[in-house]
């Protein structure tokens, strides 16, 4: 029972943790002007046409941290407060959908194999809910399958991290290379790129802590 209950504290904490540490840090930076006085949209143009990538649009979306890269469309799609404010979080968020535009314009492998997980994995994470639960009454062959699906999913959540540390990378390389930030805006804008990626890392984390809860599962099932 008390392992059950810190696995619960484990994976409501977490995630709640993540959420709150890239609001406040953006709620905190969203509020500091940048030095270049750009707002995201121009600083997503800057570096998408310092890179050669002129087909790739910026467009504004609504929403608040809706920001995100669309590789089907070729467009950065910028939430409302990045895409017309010359804030320091606006910046350092448009900084890094541009660097997922680069990443596919390379052809960047861990993308590449992202995208190819798509699908895969969103099948598995659907499946696997009604395969466990069928199987936690019914049959342990269709639970080892769901669980199985959902490791596919698992899986799809950690390719995501390097994808996600490399955009940061390359985004705080271009802001720096392209004379956009100085010197004494680089501890800032990490700030914003290092508390957006702990949400990708609260997200695998807590889906690590589930399959392995349906790996003892399953494996308890079997001792029986």
């Amino acid at each position: 029972m008390g392992q059950y209950l810190i696995y619960l504290a484990l994976i409501i904490i977490i995630p709640i943790w993540a959420q709150m540490r890239v609001k406040n840090t953006y709620k905190r930076y969203s509020k500091v002007r940048n030095e270049s006085n750009m707002t995201g949209a121009e600083v997503a143009r800057k570096i998408l046409d310092e890179n050669g990538l002129y087909n790739v649009q910026v467009e504004e979306v609504k929403g608040m941290l809706s920001d995100h890269y669309d590789p089907r469309s070729k467009v950065v799609r910028l939430s409302s407060g990045n895409y017309h404010e010359p804030s320091a979080a606006a910046q350092a968020v448009a900084a890094h959908e541009v660097g997922h535009a680069i990443q596919d314009a390379e052809a960047y492998a861990f993308l590449r194999f992202r995208h190819a997980l798509v699908p895969v994995a969103s099948f598995g994470s659907n499946a696997s809910i009604f395969l466990i639960i069928a199987g936690a009454f019914f049959s342990q062959f269709l639970l080892g399958v769901g669980i199985a699906f959902f490791a596919l999913a698992v899986l799809f959540q950690f390719v995501t991290l390097p994808v996600e540390f490399n955009a940061s990378s390359r985004a705080m390389n271009q802001l720096v290379s392209t004379g956009i930030i100085r010197n004494n805006e680089e501890r800032q804008t990490k700030k914003v790129l290092n508390a957006a990626a702990w949400t990708y890392v609260a997200s695998a984390l807590v889906a690590l802590l589930e399959l392995l809860r349906l790996v003892l599962l399953f494996t308890g099932m079997n001792e029986e």
